[in-house]
């Protein structure tokens, strides 16, 4: 009679475990497949939930507009004595921060309060650790006002360097976009459902271009100019590429010239542009190694190189 040692075997056992994997496994699948919930339940389900989300949307737009509204009331509070005095300074100001993609009506008051936030946080932060270390000296007193101004200057290299990632986003993604437009163009469409249809298709891969060219439909379909809306175009980005596509197709528009033949030669010198200036990148870079090579390689390299021949002159000198 066979006993149970010989029964469970590795000939036994393994077609039986992998018999009861496979059952497992499929039993598995089959009540994940069983349990998820069709298309048209999930639509239904969908739309039955829908109100409560619009409800549940709606609360929470009120609530950061109300965050939204306190914070520029306490930032007009803070930044009443650095208001601009003339318009054109706040003018120039206002440009800066449409630069960097800043558009909130009240964007030069929470700007400059938060200037005035960092001043504040700036001496703040510093005093504890100076007045221990300096004491009430000058020195002291220099350190917390070096604090202070850090903090005073930290909003507008924030700011500056939103500006500069926004402003080459649109320099590297515009030629695209033009193309995409000639293609439109020539199909058939206007310059305006041209605009509508990059919009939509681009909406992804060129977020910042496609935001001002919303902009710039929703001008024209309020009534406003389209040679006035291009101005601000090109106003509002800060890019020179903008500024002159604006002014070509101003021209071509003026004159009775072909829309598309106009952008289709600024697309070509837009993309030979971007491609000098990545030559010109490209050649940069040869220059811009030497400091990290020279720091971080010369050093190892000398070292395997010099280090055994020292090693040998040393125990020749030594055993004289």
């Amino acid at each position: 009679m066979p006993t149970l040692e010989t029964l469970l075997t590795p000939e036994t056992i393994i077609p039986i475990a992998t018999f009861l994997a496979f059952m497992l496994g499929g039993w598995g699948v089959l009540s994940l497949v069983a349990t998820r919930p069709t298309r048209a339940e999930d639509r239904l389900k969908r739309m039955l939930d829908r109100p409560q989300m619009e409800i549940e949307r709606a609360r929470a737009a009120r609530e950061r507009q109300r965050i939204q509204d306190r914070v520029a009331e306490a930032a007009r509070k803070l930044s009443g004595p650095m208001q601009p005095k003339d318009e054109a300074e706040l003018g120039k100001l206002r440009v800066s921060l449409l630069n960097a993609g800043i558009r909130h009506p009240q964007a030069v008051q929470i700007f400059l309060g938060m200037k005035v936030l960092g001043l504040l946080l700036g001496i703040a932060v510093a005093i504890p650790p100076v007045w221990s270390h300096f004491g009430f000296t000058q020195n002291g007193m220099l350190a917390v006002m070096a604090a202070g101004g850090l903090g005073f200057y930290i909003p507008g290299v924030i700011v500056g360097h939103w500006r500069r990632k926004q402003q080459q986003a649109i320099f590297l993604s515009l030629p695209d976009a033009l193309d995409l437009m000639v293609v439109c163009v020539e199909a058939g469409l206007g310059f305006d459902a041209a605009m509508r249809r990059v919009t939509s298709e681009l909406a992804e891969s060129c977020p910042e271009v496609c935001n001002e060219l919303n902009i710039v439909n929703f001008q024209i379909q309020m009534g406003r100019p389209r040679r006035e809306a291009l101005r601000d175009l090109g106003i509002r980005t800060g890019v020179e590429d903008v500024r002159a596509l604006a002014a070509v197709i101003i021209q071509a528009e003026k004159f009775g010239s072909p829309i598309g033949s106009a952008l289709r030669v600024q697309s070509d010198a837009m993309r030979t542009r971007r491609r000098q200036l990545a030559e010109e990148k490209a050649a940069q870079t040869a220059v811009k190694i030497m400091l990290p090579l020279i720091l971080f390689i010369f050093p190892g390299v000398f070292v395997v190189l010099v280090g055994p021949a020292a090693i040998n002159i040393k125990d020749t000198l030594l055993g004289m």
